[in-house]
């Protein structure tokens, strides 16, 4: 007779009975979010809603939301990535500073950053001013797009990067070290393939609000179509005039944010399977 391996077995899950009472708010916070959005869907006639998501202005709108949401969350990563580790991995005096810092984008109202990127980017802030005179706007440019949206999420990469480094700990990191390994070889070879779940997570996380963001980039960048004007601020334009079609662009931005979501889920739990599984290398 023969055993089957321990990996090759799955772990039944354990569900916690929950008191009773749970149901109600449960239910209730569930409604909160998602009547809402059914609310906008009853709204829509569907015989029009074709012709106002397909519109010139509307596809350039999605388009450029969806450019300038990629490149953003890419800036993100590179900037996040080694913002995350500093905050988890290192102790210094005015560590706890610097994290407040880089988290202050979460409680400022997004007009707030919007004006304070005017007042480093713009033609007489504080880099904008040296840029100018190379010949170089970043102000109301497509550029500004992506730098307020980079603005407004990178804490949320950050965040979710910094936990899973927490969660992760030392001990594999430590090992490594003292079979020889060096600081570069552990970072790849170990830390960042321990925390890809959280990398992966914070990423959708990021990528989801730039594609809403709103206020920083009214006011860094403007809504100069084809430009600067996303669909967030399409949304708000035809919102004056045309109410219909406020709401079924609304409806596209709320079905690419879930198609997002719902596609990532599955890799990001994969992977944090995978990583569970394997260990470090």
């Amino acid at each position: 007779m023969t055993a089957s391996s321990p990996a090759g077995r799955r772990r039944p899950r354990h569900h916690l009975a929950l008191p009773w009472w749970v149901a109600a708010p449960a239910a209730l916070g569930a409604l909160f979010v998602v009547l809402p959005v059914l609310g906008m869907v009853l709204r829509i006639d569907p015989s029009g809603f074709w012709g106002l998501i397909t519109s010139e202005s509307s596809l350039a709108a999605l388009w450029l939301s969806l450019r300038t949401a990629l490149a953003s969350t890419v800036l993100c990563i590179l900037l996040g990535t080694p913002l995350a580790l500093v905050l988890a991995r290192s102790s210094f005096p005015g560590l706890r500073l610097l994290r407040a810092l880089i988290l202050l984008p979460l409680v400022l109202p997004p007009v707030v950053g919007g004006i304070a990127l005017l007042y480093v980017y713009g033609r007489t802030g504080l880099l904008g001013q040296h840029l100018e005179v190379l010949g170089v706007s970043v102000a109301f440019t497509t550029t500004a797009v992506v730098l307020a949206q980079t603005f407004v999420s990178l804490p949320f990469l950050v965040v979710g990067l910094e936990g899973a480094l927490r969660s992760a700990g030392t001990r594999y990191e430590g090992l490594a070290a003292t079979l020889g390994a060096g600081p570069g070889t552990v970072l790849r070879r170990v830390t960042l393939p321990l925390v890809l779940p959280g990398l992966a997570s914070g990423a959708v996380l990021a990528f989801a609000r730039s594609l809403g963001e709103f206020g920083a980039t009214l006011t860094f960048a403007g809504s100069l179509q084809g430009t600067t004007r996303t669909l967030p601020l399409e949304i708000y334009l035809q919102r004056e005039t045309d109410p219909d079609a406020a709401v079924a662009l609304s409806l596209v931005l709320v079905a690419v944010a879930i198609a997002v979501v719902g596609l990532s889920a599955p890799k990001v739990r994969a992977s944090a399977r995978g990583s569970a599984s394997r260990g470090p290398r």
